[in-house]
């Protein structure tokens, strides 16, 4: 049997392998030829270097942008693993209507960015104005905690599920042992189930930070980086 796997194992191995090189290491690679060239299509690239790099480096509102994003992306990050993580932790109990609870949260993740960015546009706008006027318009900070109230809302239920199939994956009598030997449920947490889950969480972190660092639509439809380019961020600046 281990000879026949051996033997044959790069055949079943190779569609994979192929998918993965045309849909992931062709496209990067390419990605990568482009920005050293000045280019409307991929046809008519022309290469030019450092040259785009430069521009960036030296462009103060590209480096505003980054900022900002860097800033988004820690707090986002932080707000949405911790509540999602706790959110599972209760889900992961013996409570009636949790599958209710999971399908509720879950929701706002199969709303388009664009059309989660108008509806909050429209909550925030009329419940919060200065002097009639919209209040993401005039003001960068109600703007920046609206991209972290927008982004936690959409992204809170999907970071969710991943965690508690994780919780799920904690075989019982791990924690039936550390019962037995008095641990507490706040040590248990911490000595058990933390460890245990440590996939899920590293596979959350990874896809809330390149959530956030490639946040478009939301930005677009929000603020559109209002007001003076204060709210840009970096997918919208380039």
């Amino acid at each position: 049997m281990e000879r026949a796997l051996k033997r044959y194992g790069p055949i079943f191995v190779l569609p994979t392998a192929l998918a993965f090189a045309i849909g992931f290491v062709f496209p990067f690679l390419q990605g990568v030829y482009l920005s050293f060239c000045q280019f409307t299509t991929i046809k008519d690239a022309h290469w030019i270097g450092i040259g785009n790099y430069q521009r960036a480096l030296t462009d103060a509102q590209f480096g505003q942008a980054f900022q900002f994003t860097v800033s988004f992306a820690v707090v986002s990050i932080l707000f949405i693993n911790v509540i999602a993580f706790a959110l599972a932790l209760l889900l992961t109990r013996n409570l009636k209507g949790t599958n209710v609870f999971r399908t509720v949260f879950f929701m706002p993740n199969l709303i388009g960015g664009i059309v989660l960015g108008y509806i909050w546009q429209i909550l925030i706008n009329c419940v919060l104005s200065l002097v009639g006027k919209p209040l993401l318009a005039l003001n960068s900070t109600a703007g920046y905690w609206g991209l972290i109230i927008l982004m936690c809302w959409q992204q809170i239920g999907y970071m969710m599920i991943i965690y508690i199939a994780g919780l799920q994956a904690v075989p019982d009598d791990l924690i039936e042992a550390a019962q037995i030997d008095g641990s507490t449920s706040w040590q248990t947490l911490w000595k058990v189930k933390l460890p245990m889950v440590m996939p899920s969480i590293t596979i959350c972190m990874f896809l809330t930070l390149t959530n956030s660092f490639k946040l478009f639509d939301q930005n677009l439809a929000l603020t559109a980086g209002e007001p003076n380019h204060a709210t840009e961020m970096l997918a919208y600046n380039i």
